[in-house]
């Protein structure tokens, strides 16, 4: 196995060596959960001890075939290093600080923008206590977006940086969407009008004997839809219009130094949760290199997220 030599500082975390695999495990098993599986696998550097999932004791798909599934991190053959949560946003935080407690780094993606620092400053108290680490909202937006709007700001300090998401699904709207009582399935669209607005198109398939109206409030009262323009519609089958694509067109015009009309774009179409499924894997990498706390992507450098020699990356990449 080619040496895991990612920095040539010495912030390793206690106990781990560069030349070990890192030991991961998957706490969920859903949309997230499953390809970050597929990424754990193709990851040379780790091993997977197990996926903890509520549905432990239920027949498993054929991919976890020969994969220990558990509903409880206690009974897994070994401890993880890092716990990639791949749960619903509004579950991150108490399950990152349990696994926290335990010594175990967590990687999460949660997704509302306006609570991540608070965010940040509950787990970065509960990561230090243990001497653990803690990096949250380690998707694509936030994540990997939040690192290009970083670039991009540097490049041309004034401006303004529009952030155009879609079309495609959202997952955390979905899942918000879904959770709601009545709502057997839902897809969330969302739409880009332009200069960072977007319109959100909630496509809900109702259990019997729920009213629409009631349940079309009780998504437009939620955090995740209410600063949007909404639309909410009734359909007999939300799989026979899921699409799992989605991507962004990010824009930065600004000024470098003192000459203005810099522009700056960015954009990509991607499977949503394919990504946000690698970047938490890239992510759990760079967390072994930390000092004990909670990180968003943005503090952590680059080059701890990429597997290799550090003087090889350098040779390759700059």
């Amino acid at each position: 196995m080619k040496s895991v030599v990612l920095t040539l500082c010495n912030k390793k975390q206690e106990g781990w060596s560069y030349m070990e695999k890192i030991k991961v495990a998957i706490v969920g098993y859903g949309n997230i959960g499953q390809y970050a599986l597929q990424a754990v696998q193709a990851a040379e550097d780790m091993e997977l001890v197990g996926v903890i999932r509520h549905s432990a004791q239920a027949q498993q798909p054929k991919e976890l075939e020969g994969i220990c599934v558990v509903d409880s991190v206690e009974k897994l053959p070994a401890k993880p290093q890092v716990a990639l949560l791949c749960l619903p946003t509004r579950s991150v935080e108490e399950n990152a600080k349990e696994y926290l407690a335990n010594g175990i780094n967590t990687v999460d993606s949660f997704d509302i923008h306006t609570q991540i620092w608070q965010l940040h400053c509950e787990l970065d108290k509960a990561a230090k206590i243990s001497g653990a680490v803690s990096v949250i909202s380690a998707g694509w937006d936030p994540g990997s977006d939040s690192v290009v709007r970083a670039l991009l700001e540097a490049c041309a300090p004034k401006g303004i940086t529009d952030t155009n998401f879609g079309p495609g699904m959202s997952m955390g709207h979905s899942v918000a969407a879904k959770g709601k009582p009545g709502v057997k399935n839902a897809l969330s669209m969302t739409i880009p009008l332009g200069t960072g607005i977007h319109r959100r198109n909630v496509y809900i398939e109702l259990e019997d004997g729920y009213d629409f109206e009631q349940v079309k409030a009780s998504i437009l009262e939620d955090d995740y839809f209410k600063h949007d323009e909404t639309h909410i519609f009734a359909v007999p089958s939300v799989d026979a219009l899921m699409d799992k694509g989605h991507g962004v067109n990010l824009v930065r015009k600004g000024v470098s130094g003192t000459t203005h009309n810099q522009l700056f774009e960015f954009n990509m179409k991607i499977n949503n949760p394919a990504l946000t499924g690698q970047v938490l894997v890239s992510v759990a990498r760079a967390s072994m290199l930390q000092k004990p706390g909670c990180y968003t992507m943005i503090e952590i450098p680059v080059i701890d997220m990429l597997y290799g020699n550090k003087e090889s990356l350098i040779k390759h990449l700059v």
